[in-house]
């Protein structure tokens, strides 16, 4: 199959190298000359502007950093240049009103569009074993399925259109207030003299476990190798996590919920950014969740 591909940053650089070994050309397009170099280097054929990579396409993917570029990249540039044949698939995590508004116009035009944002994370990314939650018609999620499982090790149809947005800022507001609160509970267990190691040991297979503990321990040297171990760096940026939690922030606005660990995740988050730490993990906010609690 011939796949466009639109966005080659720490996301989308892993996500088209994987569609390359599954044996599909790959036409790959970003602005930075270094992430064009690395999807060549991959298998991917490179272009110097998004029509021309998504000419003669039969899918175009995107990962894209915000609604805005998703938006001006798919009425600009896509719709009306990809053929109206090509399966539009939306990887992005942006605000579910403009998931929305794109996919109605790309409707509109004649295009077949579901939004698939992901969660995993880069090493998910490049070992195409990341989650896919994707919102769109029945029908149009059937085509993309196959495309998505090659990228990912779960697929999972959320809804009709933005859905998959939807579940995405959701799913990434219980991520961003449980990690908080475990690394609340691990700073606690230190300050009451508890080994963290045993802490570990004994939380990870009680009733406080979750995955930010078990899968992404933010205590360095205890549980499974994460960010924690390296400096916090790589991993899932705070910068990234802030931006999600602002998008679940503004959907509970528009739907009426009420969001208080949330919200007040977000204010932490937004601390720790404001600090200077924005290209760290957001584990790393258990180096400075006293004083950003003060």
């Amino acid at each position: 199959m011939k796949i466009a591909f639109i966005g080659l940053g720490n996301m989308g650089g892993g996500m088209a190298a994987n569609l390359v070994k599954a044996g599909h050309e790959v036409r790959a397009f970003d602005l930075a000359a270094e992430a064009l170099a690395r999807a060549q280097d991959s298998g991917c054929a490179v272009f110097t502007s998004v029509r021309e990579a998504v000419q003669g396409a039969e899918a175009v993917v995107s990962m894209l950093p915000n609604g805005a570029i998703v938006e001006q990249v798919y009425t600009a540039d896509v719709i009306g240049h990809a053929p109206t044949t090509a399966l539009l698939i939306d990887c992005s995590t942006i605000d579910v009103a403009t998931a929305r508004r794109v996919e109605e116009a790309a409707r509109g035009a004649g295009y077949a569009m579901v939004d698939a944002p992901v969660s995993g994370g880069i090493a998910a990314a490049n070992a195409g074993t990341l989650t896919f939650m994707a919102g769109g018609e029945a029908a149009d999620f059937a085509r993309a399925e196959p495309i998505l499982a090659l990228m990912g090790k779960a697929v999972i149809h959320a809804g009709a259109s933005g859905a998959g947005q939807a579940a995405k800022i959701c799913n990434n507001m219980i991520l961003g207030a449980t990690m908080i609160a475990t690394c609340e509970a691990f700073n606690l267990a230190e300050k009451l003299g508890l080994d963290l190691q045993t802490f570990f040991d004994i939380s990870s297979k009680a009733s406080g476990q979750s995955w930010s503990m078990t899968a992404y321990c933010p205590v360095p040297g205890v549980g499974p190798q994460s960010p924690a171990d390296g400096g916090y760096q790589g991993g899932f940026a705070a910068a990234l996590m802030l931006k999600d939690l602002k998008l679940a922030m503004e959907a509970a606005a528009s739907a009426g919920a009420k969001v208080p660990m949330g919200a007040r995740a977000e204010e932490l988050y937004e601390a720790y950014v404001g600090a200077g730490s924005g290209g760290t993990d957001f584990s790393g906010i258990i180096r400075s969740l006293d004083d950003l609690a003060r």
